[in-house]
């Protein structure tokens, strides 16, 4: 599957449909600050501090979210340990630290990320970020710190982030547009009535909610939305209703694990229906934990994400370069599994801008993160390649795995909406690629934007 120039360029305009007012004049402000100040590290690389620089990501090793834990630190570590601790940018050594927030929260993991670990880089805050937004707010106006790069921050609304006051720029789009995704191809494919699963977590609401709206919007007949708690041993009697309800599709939102039971009891209810999850269906443990003969008996089983870009360059170094390091392609899943990809192009990215900034510094590393993806510049597929350029005092467009580096002004990836097909012996089959003017249309319908007054943002989840 290989994405091209007219990809691009429908892939910016969903991207960009996303985009909302700046919230508040602070963030207004932050926005034009220091637009020259990107420039000014454009030489050879400064002498460095003698301390590392502390990457702590928010991790997911217990709580809904457990089975996904070391996969998902892999895709951070990957890019920081292979590539660009070989030539850090401005020679200070990345140190990766996990914060577990299955336990103690996604704010407390984010405190002692700040305090306890002097972390300067801040990845993925996610699902709980609302809850901690203000007192993080009150220590970047202090610090100017930390880069807040997430792989899964989709629930942050598209008019927070992007600036030096909020400096989140988020890998894959937003959790609503993969939540359209799902309505969209089951219009695509023809169908006329859907169920939507969910469980109570805010992203999968989110989407749930999404899903619902675009299917609305599409025309099709939403039979029911079944809500329940996350981390049950059994979803029985959800799953004997969708197959009373016996629904063309069923939209599921939830976890891994919790999906692969729902689509086993319902397949013991008797239903053989087309089921389409969200991107976590990706990893090894949802095929894992669904027999063979459960697959073969559905009429379809597929996740609802967003699409690599296997004819550039830089998918040709990323690809071997994951699949033949021990610990990686060996043990957490394929080059081609969208947590991996995406952490690799927003890590090399963010690697990129600290470059192009000359600093660690929120305030200036936010501009540069534009300017080492926007064209015009050389194009450039690699981080030892850009960064080479950047050094030389060359404007870059670093073009990456996941497409184009461009950010909307909210700091949403440009991406390319997709649904992956399994086979009926659990092989990923080919992406499928949604059709960029529909989604433009309808996620212009469905964007959840935040509400704010006095640097104080609320949002519905």
């Amino acid at each position: 599957m290989r994405i091209r120039t007219a990809g691009r360029t429908m892939a910016l305009l969903l991207s960009f449909a996303l985009i909302a007012a700046a919230c508040g004049d602070d963030d207004a402000a932050d926005s034009t600050e220091a637009t020259t100040g990107a420039t000014t590290a454009t030489t050879a690389a400064v002498a460095a501090p003698a301390e590392n620089v502390v990457v702590c990501e928010l991790a997911y090793y217990t709580g809904e979210f457990a089975a996904y834990g070391a996969f998902l630190t892999a895709g951070v570590t990957f890019p920081v340990t292979q590539i660009i601790n070989l030539d850090p940018p401005l020679g200070r050594t990345w140190e990766v630290v996990s914060e577990d927030i299955g336990t103690v929260g996604e704010g407390q993991a984010a405190r002692t990320c700040l305090e306890q670990h002097g972390a300067e880089i801040l990845v993925s805050p996610a699902h709980g970020y609302q809850t901690y937004r203000s007192w993080l707010q009150e220590w970047l106006e202090e610090n100017d710190s930390p880069l807040m790069p997430t792989v899964h921050g989709g629930t942050i609304p598209g008019n927070l982030g992007g600036v030096g006051g909020e400096p989140i720029f988020r890998a894959q789009g937003l959790d609503e547009a993969l939540g359209m995704t799902g309505s969209l191809y089951a219009e695509s494919i023809g169908a006329d009535t859907v169920v939507i699963f969910a469980t109570q977590v805010e992203g999968f609401q989110i989407a749930a909610t999404a899903a619902g709206l675009a299917a609305e919007a599409a025309g099709l007949d939403v039979l029911d939305r079944i809500d329940v708690p996350a981390e049950q041993p059994s979803y029985r009697a959800e799953a004997q209703l969708i197959a009373d309800l016996a629904p063309d599709v069923v939209i599921v939102q939830a976890g891994s694990i919790e999906s692969a039971s729902l689509i086993t009891e319902a397949f013991e209810a008797g239903a053989s229906l087309h089921w389409i999850g969200e991107t976590g269906w990706a990893i090894p443990e949802f095929m894992d934990a669904l027999a063979t003969d459960v697959i073969a008996t559905q009429q379809s089983i597929g996740f609802a994400a967003f699409a690599y870009n296997d004819g550039t360059p830089a998918w040709d170094f990323y690809s071997p370069l994951w699949e033949g390091t021990a610990g990686y392609g060996d043990t957490h899943g394929a080059a081609s599994d969208q947590y991996h990809f995406s952490a690799y192009d927003l890590m090399v990215h963010t690697a990129l801008a600290v470059a192009q900034a000359g600093s660690y510094d929120a305030s200036t590393w936010a501009s540069a993160m534009f300017e080492v993806g926007d064209p015009p510049g050389t194009m450039c597929y690699t981080y030892a390649d850009c960064l080479a350029l950047i050094r030389a005092g060359e404007d870059v467009d670093y073009d990456g795995v996941t497409g184009p580096g461009t950010y909307s002004e909210g700091g949403v990836n440009s991406i390319i909406q997709s649904y992956t097909p399994y086979n009926d012996d659990a092989t990923k089959g080919e992406p499928v690629l949604l059709d960029s003017d529909r989604a433009l249309e309808v996620i212009n319908l469905i964007a959840i934007q935040a509400e704010c007054a006095d640097n104080e943002c609320t949002w519905g989840g």
